[in-house]
Parts: C-alpha cells; sequence; structure tokens
C-alpha cells in the first residue's frame, strides 16, 4: 500500500499532537520515536485520542513489569536453559531473524513460572528492537 503525501502530512500532523497530548501527561514518553508513536496511530485507525490512551497504557505497563528498563537473563534462567529462541541474523532486507522452537517450550510449573515466560517474551522482543534499532530502519 503506498501512501500519499498527503496522507503522509496528515499522518505527521496526528502525531504532533498525539505526542503533545502524550507528553502532557507522561513526561517520560518525550523520549520516544516518532516511529514508536506512528505504530500506536496507526494501530488505532489515526484517532488520536484511542491511539494516546493505548500508548499511555503500555508505558504504565512497561514501566510496572521491566522497572528497570529492560530484562535480564538472570530473572529468566529457566527459559533461557530451554534455548527455544534464536536469533538468527538479518533476511535480505537487513531485518532480524527470530527462529522459535515450540517443540522445545514447557509450561514451567514452578509458582512464578507464568510470569517468568511473560520476562522472557518481553526480554526477546527487546532484542528485535534493538537489532533494528542498530540499523535504523524500519522492516
Amino acid at each position: 500500500m503506498e501512501i500519499t503525501r498527503n496522507e503522509e502530512e496528515e499522518e505527521q500532523k496526528r502525531i504532533g499532537i498525539m505526542r503533545a497530548f502524550v507528553e502532557c501527561q507522561d513526561p517520560s514518553s518525550k523520549e520516544l520515536d516518532n516511529l514508536m508513536l506512528r505504530r500506536f496511530l496507526r494501530a488505532r485507525d489515526l484517532d488520536v485520542e484511542k491511539a494516546s490512551q493505548l500508548l499511555l497504557k503500555y508505558l504504565k505497563w512497561r514501566r510496572e513489569f521491566v522497572p528497570k528498563g529492560c530484562i535480564s537473563e538472570s530473572e529468566i534462567p529457566n527459559e533461557i536453559a530451554h534455548n527455544k529462541a534464536l536469533l538468527q541474523g538479518f533476511d535480505k532486507k537487513g531485518c532480524p531473524i527470530l527462529l522459535l522452537l515450540g517443540a522445545r517450550h514447557f509450561q514451567n510449573q514452578q509458582p512464578g513460572g507464568l510470569d517468568e515466560f511473560k520476562r522472557f517474551v518481553v526480554y526477546i522482543l527487546d532484542k528485535m528492537c534493538s537489532r533494528l534499532c542498530l540499523l535504523k530502519r524500519e522492516c
């Protein structure tokens, strides 16, 4: 799908409005780039109010679930030991490749097992995003 110049200008205008609204509600959002805002805006069909609310919920969740800013391997030792997620370089466009081996996933029955799995998913997605950021491009 090709975006016209007018659609792009309208999107940029809405990103600016969204940024102003979100920064008033949560000053920590100033460090977010326009690509992050655009993802939330597009997810809500360019509805600034809905996208802003979704982004604010995400930021709140992120602060609560990942208070240090990232998940360390020491927080997810059981999940890492299964060796079920492998980052396998980059595709032809330069986007990172993640190989998930579902047969190696076993539900952790210990208390906190589900929480550890959720942290593992965040850890893997953060690793993927950091590789994207290294490339400074969008796949």
